[in-house]
């Protein structure tokens, strides 16, 4: 009996993490100068993300605590909203929107995003390692790419 319970408890987080993660999934219309000039719309599903027609593989990492979201994009702490953190990998030579690539030299290996009502809010990051999302490691990051901004 105590191991159905512990299974259905484990199976109930992994659903609420997985449905936590899901809601930056889908279409979303660039609405910032850099997601215009440099990744127009894009589009994120379980397993990829499309900039400009052009499909990349990704893979959730983790969720992101309250703290973390407010030191990469400048949020509230006490705001609504869910972030997640994805590994991807998005060569260097990649180019997009005018010829532009998202992470100069390098390339991108991670990307924040942050959802809050109807907008969308995403950070790029090249390094192998993870990020560390704290104002001090954000600010003396020389790992994070841009951050663009998208809305339904």
């Amino acid at each position: 009996m105590r191991m159905r319970v512990s299974l259905f408890v484990l199976a109930f987080a992994l659903a609420c993490a997985m449905s936590a993660a899901a809601q930056d999934h889908g279409s979303w219309m660039a609405a910032s100068k850099t997601a215009y000039s440099i990744t127009g719309s894009i589009n994120i599903r379980e397993a990829k993300l499309t900039i400009n027609f052009l499909t990349f593989p990704i893979a959730y990492t983790r969720s992101l605590q309250p703290a973390e979201v407010a030191a990469v994009f400048d949020a509230d702490a006490n705001s609504a909203g869910n972030g997640t953190l994805y590994r991807l990998k998005i060569p260097a030579v990649q180019r997009f929107l005018n010829k532009n690539t998202l992470c100069g030299s390098e390339q991108t290996q991670w990307m924040a995003t942050w959802v809050s009502g109807k907008t969308l809010s995403v950070a790029f990051f090249s390094g192998d390692d993870i990020p560390v999302f704290s104002f001090e490691a954000i600010n003396k990051s020389t790992d994070m790419c841009g951050i663009y901004f998208y809305s339904r």
